[in-house]
């Protein structure tokens, strides 16, 4: 991981600090996690990227001197988990910084706690856009990043005019189909059907009905992350719907859990374990050093994880300091060179991102069909740009 941006004080800090053991009172990162709930299924794979980026960090020196301590929190992929855990993290354990990837619902809950308590946090989570604090960055994809290579390709491949839409009935199910909806009608498609099911619903019989007679062209849809993934797929599957289907939520490792269920899902997605870079393949050997047949595999949800951690460690050299202002100002302008390429949180607190479409193969892997270079996030917290 290569960190940009140093200053001359930051390397004089730097110098300080080398060849001395690190200091005893540890730089303290709460991550709350859905390790229950939705987000169970891809919760591990996050906690061993944070895990491998606390090891690395540490070995090189800390930050500031300081090892990183990693405080975990059950969030139950929800609101009210969500309050237990950040209320738990910033006020019981004074964790220096949050950052995690979390439901909209839990992010949500969450954020009134960490402008209360004004901890830093980086959201690295993919997810429907313009959640706004001055304590928050985001290093993940919105909706203007991820929806159109999706869309686009299945009017220009397979002709599709008509779509049907099925998401998780929260703030991310509803906001990415919105989006959605506006950008197929836009280009001149139509949607036949849009259809939700609770954020713990399992059983999409009815709803699966409903597109049927619909006969639409191709599907979307947007379901929480981990669990609602694999039952909608599972049910799409077993009857017998096999159109044109773009997933806008599930993320590779996930797709791997599903077995042949996922095989024709169309992603599209910041992270591919696929990627050739240096970065990403020391990353993944490191991974598998590291986790050997325990590891999860590397995904969308995960590896931004691992690079925010880089990126706070950054901010604080930057800044000379963990305060939670100074870390605030800084991370507008460091840079981290990791497994998804450069990354930099300067778009009104959103990142600029590489995206590839991508289509689930049969083991599970992913296949390249194109690659989107530096994708703008768009109008996302305008009272953070300049």
């Amino acid at each position: 991981m290569s960190i940009k941006k140093l200053s001359a004080a930051t390397l004089l800090a730097i110098g300080a600090f080398a060849g001395s053991t690190l200091a005893e009172e540890p730089v303290k990162i709460g991550i709350p996690v859905g390790l229950s709930g939705a987000n169970s299924v891809v919760a591990p794979s996050v906690v061993q990227s944070a895990e491998l980026a606390a090891e690395e960090i540490n070995a090189a020196g800390g930050i500031l001197g300081h090892p990183i301590e990693l405080v975990v929190a059950d969030d139950g992929s929800g609101a009210q988990g969500a309050q237990r855990a950040f209320d738990s993290l910033v006020f019981q354990s004074e964790v220096d910084v949050l950052i995690s990837m979390e439901t909209s619902a839990a992010r949500n809950a969450g954020l009134p706690i960490v402008n209360r308590g004004q901890v830093p946090y980086i959201y690295t989570s993919f997810y429907e856009g313009r959640s706004c604090s001055p304590w928050m960055y985001i290093n993940a994809w919105v909706p203007e990043q991820q929806v159109a290579p999706i869309v686009d390709h299945f009017m220009a491949e397979y002709e599709a005019k008509t779509f049907f839409l099925i998401g998780s009935d929260y703030a991310f199910g509803r906001g990415m189909l919105e989006f959605t909806r506006t950008y197929v009608e836009a280009n001149g498609g139509e949607i036949l059907g849009e259809e939700y099911l609770p954020m713990d619903g399992s059983d999409w019989t009815a709803i699966i009905s409903q597109l049927r007679s619909a006969a639409p062209d191709a599907l979307i849809t947007s379901t929480a992350g981990g669990a609602p993934n694999v039952t909608l797929t599972k049910q799409l599957r077993a009857a017998g719907v096999n159109i044109p289907y773009g997933n806008l939520a599930v993320d590779e490792g996930t797709a791997k859990t599903m077995g042949g269920d996922a095989t024709g899902i169309y992603i599209a997605a910041s992270y591919l374990t696929s990627i050739p870079s240096d970065e990403n393949q020391d990353f993944l050997a490191a991974m598998e050093t590291k986790f050997g047949e325990d590891l999860k595999t590397p995904n969308d949800l995960s590896v931004p994880q691992y690079e925010a951690i880089y990126a706070y460690k950054a901010a604080a050299e930057m800044a000379g300091s963990v305060e939670p202002q100074a870390i605030i100002d800084a991370l507008d302008d460091v840079a981290v060179t990791g497994p998804r390429g450069t990354i930099q949180m300067n778009a009104q607190r959103h990142a600029p991102l590489t995206m590839y479409l991508g289509q689930v193969q049969a083991d599970g892997s992913v296949e390249v069909i194109s690659t989107f270079e530096d994708v703008d996030p768009g109008e996302q917290c305008p009272q953070f740009a300049g």
